[in-house]
C-alpha cells in the first residue's frame, strides 16, 4: 500500500511536471512553503482518517467514511465526486506521458511519434496491470519508486552545491512569496494535487493481510516521504536557478517538463539527465497504474452496494482484482485519448494540467468533507479513540481544508491562466457541485424505492458480512469473473 501511495504522487512527475507548471502558470515563488503548509494540514487530516480506517474497511474510503459520518446521501454525492476527481487525474496523465515520452524518444533516438500513439501503448499496459494482483503491481511500482527517489536526491545535492544568483537562498519559504493576492488558492490546489495518492492505503484495506497496522504505516510514512522530497526538491530548484529566475525558467521548460533535467545536464552531464528523463516517463506510468487501481476500487465499492450497476462488482477469480470496474476505467481512458487526439488539443496544458488540477480540486473537497465526517462519526461513538484523534486534529484539518477550497474557487482562473470572463473557470469546479447534487438525489430515490439497498450504502465489507450471516447461501451469489 505504501508503494501505491508514493508512486501515485510520482516525485519526478510532481516536481518536474506539476510544480514547474504551477510556477509557470501562477507565477509566484512560494511553492516550497505551500508544500510544507499542505503537508502539515494533511498530517492532521491523516490522524482522523487512519482512526476511521481502524473501524471501517471499505475499498471506497472517502465514500464510506462520509456515508457513515455525514449520512448516506452525502456519501453517494461524495462517491461521484471521487469518481470524477480520480478519473480526471488518471486520464490527464496520458497527456503528459505522451508528451514526455515523445520528447525522450526524440532526444535519444531522433524519432518523433505522435503523443496519442504513445499514450495508447501505455493505456494497453495499464489495462493489463489493472486486472492483475495488487502484489504484482506493487512490485513493479516499488522498483520504479526506488530508482526515482535516488535520482531525485542526487539532483537535489547537486543543485544545492551549485546555487544560481544570490547563493543558497531561502526566499521560496518567505510568506510574502506565497500569500500573494489572487494566487494563494491556485498554489494550494496545485500543491494538494501533488500529494494526491497519499490517501490510497484504506482503498486497499480489504486486500491487506494486516490492515490495522499497514494502513497507518503506509499513510503516515508515505506522507512524510512526500513532504520531505517535494519541499527539498522544489527548494533546490529555486536555489539552482536563483529565486528570481525560477518563474521564467519554468515558463521556458513547462511544456516539455524538462527544467529539472536541463539543470541536471548542466552540472552532471547528459547521462544523468537522460536517466532522469527515463525515470520521469516511468514515474508517470507508475502514477497512471496507481490512479487506475484507485478508480477501479471506488467503482467496485459502489457497484457492490448497488449504487452503480452490480456487474461492475465482478472480481477476478484468481487475482481478486475488480476486473469489470478496471475495464470500465480503461474504456474511459481510451475515450479521452481519442477525443483529445481527434480535436488536436494540447496534451500537456489541456489534458494534463487542466484536468489534473481539476482532479486535485475534487480531492481537496473530499479531504475537507471527510475531516468533517470523522468528527461527526466519533461524536456519536468515541470507539476508544482519544480526543486528539477524534476531535482536535480533524477539526483543525477541516477548517483549513474548507478555507483552502474557498481560496481555490476564487483563484481558479489564475491557476488555468484564463480570462476573468472565461466560463471555464466556473464550469470545471462547478462539475463537482452538479455531481454531488445528483448523488444526493440518487440516494434519496434509493431510500424510498429500495430501502434495503439504501441501508447498505457505505458499509462495504460490514454489509456483506451481515448479509452472509443472515443467509449463508448469499455467498454463492458472489459475482466473479
Amino acid at each position: 500500500m505504501a508503494s501505491f501511495a508514493l508512486t501515485a504522487a510520482a516525485p519526478l512527475m510532481v516536481i518536474g511536471g506539476v510544480i514547474v507548471a504551477g510556477w509557470a502558470n501562477v507565477q509566484v515563488i512560494g511553492f516550497p512553503l505551500g508544500i510544507l503548509i499542505i503537508g502539515a494540514a494533511l498530517g492532521l487530516f491523516t490522524v482522523g482518517y487512519v482512526a476511521m480506517s481502524r473501524h471501517i474497511r471499505n475499498a471506497g474510503a472517502f465514500y464510506s467514511y462520509i456515508s457513515q459520518g455525514l449520512g448516506r446521501p452525502a456519501g453517494v454525492g461524495a462517491a461521484l465526486v471521487a469518481l470524477l476527481a480520480y478519473n480526471l487525474l488518471q486520464v490527464g496523465l496520458y497527456g503528459i506521458f505522451g508528451a514526455a515520452a515523445n520528447g525522450l524518444l526524440n532526444v535519444m533516438f531522433g524519432v518523433d511519434i505522435a503523443w496519442w500513439i504513445i499514450a495508447l501503448v501505455s493505456w494497453a499496459l495499464v489495462t493489463v496491470l489493472g486486472m492483475a494482483r495488487v502484489e504484482l503491481n506493487s512490485k513493479v511500482l516499488l522498483i520504479l519508486l526506488g530508482a526515482e527517489l535516488l535520482i531525485v536526491l542526487i539532483y537535489d545535492l547537486v543543485f544545492l552545491a551549485n546555487p544560481g544568483d544570490g547563493g543558497v537562498s531561502f526566499a521560496a519559504f518567505a510568506p510574502d512569496n506565497l500569500f500573494v493576492p489572487g494566487a494563494l488558492g491556485a498554489v494550494l490546489v496545485v500543491t494538494v494535487t501533488g500529494f494526491t495518492g497519499f490517501e490510497a492505503g484504506p482503498v486497499f484495506s480489504e486486500e491487506s493481510r494486516d490492515a490495522r497496522r499497514t494502513i497507518a504505516l503506509a499513510t503516515f510514512g508515505g506522507l512524510a516521504v512526500m513532504v520531505f522530497v517535494y519541499a527539498l526538491t522544489s527548494w533546490s530548484l529555486t536555489v539552482a536557478t536563483g529565486p528570481d529566475h525560477i518563474v521564467e525558467q519554468s515558463i521556458a521548460h513547462a511544456a516539455q517538463a524538462d527544467l529539472i533535467f536541463a539543470l541536471a545536464g548542466e552540472h552532471l552531464g547528459t547521462v544523468f539527465a537522460d536517466i532522469g528523463n527515463v525515470l520521469l516517463v516511468t514515474s508517470i506510468f507508475a502514477a497512471m497504474v496507481s490512479y487506475h487501481n484507485t478508480v477501479a476500487r471506488y467503482t467496485f465499492a459502489l457497484a457492490r452496494e448497488g449504487v452503480l450497476p452490480r456487474p461492475l462488482s465482478r472480481t477476478g477469480a484468481r487475482s481478486g482484482a475488480p476486473v469489470a470496474a478496471s475495464l470500465l476505467q480503461s474504456v474511459v481512458g481510451f475515450a479521452f485519448i481519442a477525443v483529445y487526439a481527434l480535436a488536436g488539443w494540447d496534451p500537456f496544458l489541456h489534458l494534463f494540467f487542466w484536468l489534473g488540477m481539476t482532479g486535485g480540486f475534487g480531492i481537496l473537497l473530499l479531504l475537507a468533507a471527510t475531516s468533517v465526517a470523522v468528527v461527526v462519526y466519533f461524536v456519536r461513538d468515541k470507539r476508544g479513540e482519544n480526543v486528539w484523534t477524534r476531535l482536535v486534529a480533524p477539526i483543525i484539518a477541516a477548517v483549513f481544508l474548507i478555507w483552502a477550497a474557498q481560496q481555490t474557487v476564487r483563484d481558479y482562473g489564475t491557476m488555468l491562466m484564463l480570462e476573468e470572463s472565461d466560463p471555464v473557470r466556473w464550469i470545471l469546479p462547478g462539475l463537482y457541485l452538479v455531481l454531488a447534487v445528483i448523488g444526493v438525489i440518487v440516494a434519496l430515490v434509493l431510500r424510498s424505492g429500495k430501502p434495503a439497498l439504501y441501508q447498505g450504502i457505505g458499509r462495504g465489507v460490514e454489509a456483506g458480512q451481515t448479509k452472509t450471516a443472515a443467509n449463508p447461501a448469499a455467498e454463492a451469489d458472489k459475482v466473479t469473473a
